[in-house]
């Protein structure tokens, strides 16, 4: 819809679950790259007009915006992080031992959403921006049982934060 209404640049935001020993509740990633373990793809079916078929995925999120992402961060001073994001398909947090093996193929945060559209955008030649708040440390990176309460409690804290990124974003590529 975004593309079809002339919508060129795509910003997306997400919560994830912190894989990587250094992130903690509260953290910003720059997703660099993404694996989509959900084993779905939004392009099966007819080829919608204006839509990519087999689009080009080495490169999905824009590398000149991630950059300016990381300028924007340093000016405001707020801290951000780059990683490589993992959808499954949910709606449950993930085990243990699936976390365990996200970190062993080099994922530093995993989530539920995002693919899907970072996919259908390339597909219509968008230019894609992906944040993650980390909101939580995956299963087995933390003492204790994962709380929804407590992923919305830091998303709400974090949510200022990653505003005045988005904002500086948009004010340096209008």
């Amino acid at each position: 819809v975004f593309a079809t209404l002339g919508v060129r640049i795509l910003i997306l935001t997400n919560a994830a679950g912190g894989i990587r020993q250094t992130f903690a509740p509260g953290t910003v990633m720059l997703i660099r790259d993404h694996i989509n373990l959900t084993g779905r793809s939004p392009l099966t079916g007819a080829v919608l007009p204006g839509e990519q078929r087999f689009p080009d995925m080495s490169v999905a999120y824009d590398v000149k915006l991630r950059r300016l992402a990381h300028e924007v961060a340093e000016t405001i001073g707020s801290p951000l992080e780059d990683g490589v994001y993992a959808c499954l398909p949910g709606p449950s947090y993930e085990t243990p031992a699936e976390i365990h093996f996200l970190e062993q193929v080099g994922v530093d945060a995993v989530g539920m959403s995002t693919v899907m559209e970072v996919i259908a955008a390339r597909s219509r030649r968008m230019k894609v921006l992906g944040l993650s708040t980390i909101t939580n440390l995956a299963a087995g990176k933390l003492v204790g049982k994962l709380s929804h309460a407590e992923v919305m409690e830091v998303a709400a804290h974090a949510g200022d934060r990653v505003a005045r990124l988005i904002e500086g974003i948009i004010t340096a590529t209008v």
